[in-house]
């Protein structure tokens, strides 16, 4: 392991050793001091989030995209703080933390017993989410982790996310979807953070006026299984509180080969990201390149 790794990892392990023993408001105000130091050195990422931000909001005044970028990266800190918190908290906490519009969209399609399939994009806390959805509704769900570096610290992620009650699998490796199908197959419950494709192979959508790729995995997922797919988006207002909306349903179109139906879905799936996004895009947390023209073609996404 490269001492860059090792750094990497013991910071991570400090967060979840220290930061989830700290009174909530001093980890609120730790978070947001961290956040503006952050955005204030305006590294790499920084820079990235404030390139997807003017994509998503065009017409933002410097002014506003900076603002828009301190804000975002708030949000961002948000996330870890709660993400640090979330092995501490109690259902009770969890229960309470996290409030969704239209869930019936969810408890419907778990009650009618062929599966569903929720897909999130990179907006708010999707972990609280899941957590809420284990400790609220006591249901288990299957999710896909993307291999990190170093492994210690990949083993870090799902051990916390397995600490939530989910269970997670390998991004990598080719078994993942599989495993996923006989999980829907079963009635069961899969849950996708799928706004960015991870293997240059995905499909390719209209997002904001310029073309992205976005995994095929939930629309193939739904075709193959007969699992009901639902987007899903998350934002922060100034509580505690999370809050979220259950979109509905994204149908299987009735004509087309699966290469078409696969790209309707898809696109349906982006727009409705595009939806929750363009109404609370500080807390769409995309320090990447997502966007086709913004990716160097040898290295796909990074």
């Amino acid at each position: 392991m490269s001492a860059q790794d090792r750094l990497t990892d013991a910071l991570y392990g400090a967060g979840w050793g220290t930061v989830k023993k700290l009174p909530e408001p001093v980890a609120v105000r730790l978070g947001r001091t961290i956040a503006d130091v952050a955005w204030r050195r305006n590294g790499k990422g920084v820079q990235r989030l404030a390139a997807n931000y003017a994509r998503v909001v065009p017409d933002a005044t410097p002014e506003r995209l900076a603002e828009l970028t301190r804000a975002g990266m708030r949000s961002y800190l948000r996330y870890w703080m709660e993400s640090f918190r979330l092995p501490a908290w109690s259902a009770e906490r969890v229960k309470g933390g996290f409030d969704p519009k239209d869930v019936h969209y969810l408890t419907d399609g778990l009650a009618a017993g062929k599966g569903v399939i929720l897909a999130l994009p990179h907006l708010a806390n999707w972990d609280l989410a899941g957590a809420w959805v284990t400790t609220k509704l006591a249901t288990p769900f299957t999710t896909v982790a993307e291999r990190l570096r170093p492994e210690t610290l990949y083993d870090r992620f799902v051990a916390y996310r397995e600490g939530l009650g989910m269970e997670v699998l390998p991004h990598s490796g080719g078994s993942a979807f599989g495993t996923l199908a006989r999980r829907l197959r079963d009635g069961g419950l899969v849950c996708l953070v799928a706004d960015r494709d991870l293997s240059a192979s995905g499909v390719t959508v209209d997002f904001f006026g310029a073309r992205a790729r976005m995994p095929a995995g939930p629309a193939l997922l739904a075709q193959q299984t007969g699992a009901l797919l639902l987007p899903v988006t998350l934002w922060y207002d100034d509580s505690p509180v999370m809050r979220g909306r259950v979109h509905p349903p994204v149908e299987v179109p009735e004509s087309g080969d699966r290469a078409e139906k696969t790209s309707a879905m898809t696109q349906a799936l982006a727009d409705a990201f595009a939806t929750g996004i363009a109404e609370h895009p500080e807390d769409w947390h995309m320090l990447q390149r997502l966007w086709t023209e913004d990716l160097d073609p040898a290295k796909g996404p990074s």
